[in-house]
């Protein structure tokens, strides 16, 4: 680890210190694999997506409470910083093999925290299932600084170093585990600065270790470092040649007899092609060796000639670009499905240790779903509940470019491979799942009114035709438009503008006529059984026109 840092930070004469001379104690080259690993880590640094789902999708309350740890999981994610510090964490992955994460109690917000460490100095301690059991990390500090912070200890702080005398440095060792966390200085006689008891029980670590044979962690650059120191070697034999090249002796026929240097000097000779500096032949394979080591260090590092431009204009085709992305792309499928258990770990880790640390503590949390923001209130007791788990997810665009992978998407949705809830997990965007959803049925349902509403009004022109009245439709369509304009929802609107009409109000009975009427229910005598003045006057049935003979009858003398 410490040489690919200082191979990284330029300073690879530590690592091979006889191959420098003081004329050049830099590499004359750029520095191919800190180039290299930043590419890499920036390619693969984009955040999953964090969702929580029900164990029953059709329960809308079950449905409900999972959205709302989606939240929760999302705001662990936001309050952390987790964006900012994986760029930093892949760097460290590629780097040095192996990337680590810890969940920290913030007890000035009471929030659970998610922190990347330094993989330098740190010792994990993993069971035979990949399980982190305990994590040991070293730490070169500053005697005096450290004094500072703990002025209870400060006179075996800054007591004689046993192992480097007159040191000012002092090794210090942070333990975690099960049980507890322990600050101690090995070279003070295992000075404990702190203990703590772990309140959760549990390792609050989690580590992840690039594949390998023998279970070491190597980061991707640690054989390329000898490529790396081949080419810097090389450039400076290079520069060597050509500054001998430039200072080659000057070659003089045997006439001239006083030589001149400078510029525009004159020299008399009666041979005066044979005045010219000595050549220095170097053989065609120089500079046909100084391609080799880039593409051995290309090759060693897995990183494609397409990521710094260079590639030939006849391949510069999809197939072509994949093809030479292909190596790129694996790796980052393969470091990213290692992410994705870490950060599975890390936020059921902040899910526990905020229902049993922050248990009864109301918290608001704000955040924003597709770019509109939300305000949540909720208690770690009553809406965590146990549910610890959550779905940590790449999806198809893990090593590929978000427009493949949006294609690939669609193409298995045309398909009916795959449902819509599958295609809205795995879209390369943030999105919250189930707000998109009601979002989507919300637009179906407005166009369907949009719709059902242009259709009616096509049936003004067949009323006018039969000569009906279509102000009634006309109103209705106005109202519409006018509660448009002022920027109403379509939905009340529409509810508004076709409510049912109320039935007219019944006219008032004179008094008496409550005991000539039938009551409710009651089938009306028949014809024979009424007196003959009702059923002279009785008027017609509803929908019939009365005869002559009937009108004549009900003429009386008031007429």
């Amino acid at each position: 680890m410490r040489d690919v840092l200082s191979v990284r930070q330029g300073d690879i004469s530590k690592v091979y210190p006889a191959m420098f001379s003081e004329d050049y104690r830099k590499p004359l080259v750029a520095n191919f694999i800190d180039v290299a690993a930043r590419d890499l880590a920036e390619a693969m640094a984009p955040l999953p997506s964090f969702n929580c789902s029900a164990t029953n999708m059709v329960s809308d309350s079950a449905r409900k409470a999972a959205d709302t740890r989606t939240r929760i999981a999302n705001f662990y994610v936001s309050n952390s910083d987790l964006q900012l510090q994986n760029y930093t964490s892949c760097d460290w992955y590629n780097t040095y093999g192996m990337a680590v994460g810890m969940v920290e109690m913030d007890y000035d917000d009471n929030n659970p925290r998610i922190r990347m460490l330094n993989p330098f100095g740190i010792y994990p301690e993993l069971d035979r299932y990949g399980r982190t059991l305990s994590v040991t990390q070293l730490i070169i500090t500053d005697a005096e600084s450290l004094a500072s912070q703990y002025p209870e200890f400060y006179e075996q702080i800054l007591g004689r170093n046993n192992y480097q005398l007159g040191s000012p440095y002092v090794s210090m060792v942070k333990y975690h585990d099960k049980d507890q966390d322990l600050l101690y200085l090995p070279e003070r006689k295992n000075l404990v600065l702190s203990r703590t008891p772990n309140i959760l029980g549990k390792c609050m670590a989690r580590t992840v270790m690039r594949s390998s044979l023998d279970g070491e962690a190597r980061g991707q650059f640690d054989d390329v470092l000898s490529v790396q120191l081949a080419r810097a070697r090389f450039a400076i034999l290079q520069i060597q040649a050509a500054e001998k090249s430039i200072q080659a002796p000057i070659a003089i026929p045997q006439d001239v007899q006083e030589l001149a240097l400078g510029p525009d000097a004159i020299m008399r000779s009666a041979n005066p092609q044979g005045i010219r500096r000595v050549p220095l032949e170097l053989p065609p394979g120089v500079f046909t060796e100084s391609g080799v080591l880039e593409r051995e260090l290309r090759m060693g590092a897995r990183y494609p000639e397409s990521r710094s431009g260079n590639i030939d204009a006849s391949v510069v085709t999809g197939r072509g670009v994949q093809a030479l992305q292909a190596g790129f792309d694996t790796q980052i499928k393969a470091a990213q499905a290692q992410f994705a258990r870490l950060f599975t770990e890390l936020v059921s880790l902040c899910f526990e240790a905020d229902e049993k640390v922050f248990g009864g503590i109301p918290k608001t949390i704000k955040g924003t779903d597709d770019g509109t923001p939300y305000v949540l209130k909720y208690i770690p007791s009553r809406d965590i509940k146990g549910e610890y788990g959550v779905d940590v997810r790449y999806g198809i665009m893990s090593g590929m470019d978000p427009n493949r992978a949006i294609i690939a998407l669609l193409q298995m949705r045309s398909d009916k491979l795959v449902s819509r809830d599958y295609v809205r997990r795995e879209i390369p965007m943030d999105l919250n799942v189930t707000q998109e959803e009601q979002r989507v049925d919300i637009e179906e349902m407005r166009d369907s009114l949009r719709v059902a509403v242009a259709q009616y009004a096509q049936a003004i022109p067949a009323l006018a035709s039969q000569g009906q009245d279509p102000s009634e439709i006309i109103s209705r369509i106005a109202t519409v438009i006018q509660g448009r304009q002022k920027g109403q929802a379509l939905e009340n609107i529409i509810e508004k503008a076709f409510a049912p009409t109320p039935p007219p109000a019944q006219m008032p009975m004179a008094p008496g006529m409550e005991q000539q009427l039938p009551a409710a229910g009651v089938a009306p005598a028949p014809a024979s059984q009424q007196p003959p003045q009702e059923q002279a006057g009785q008027a017609p049935a509803a929908g019939q026109k009365p005869d002559i003979a009937q009108l004549l009858a009900g003429i009386t003398g008031a007429a």
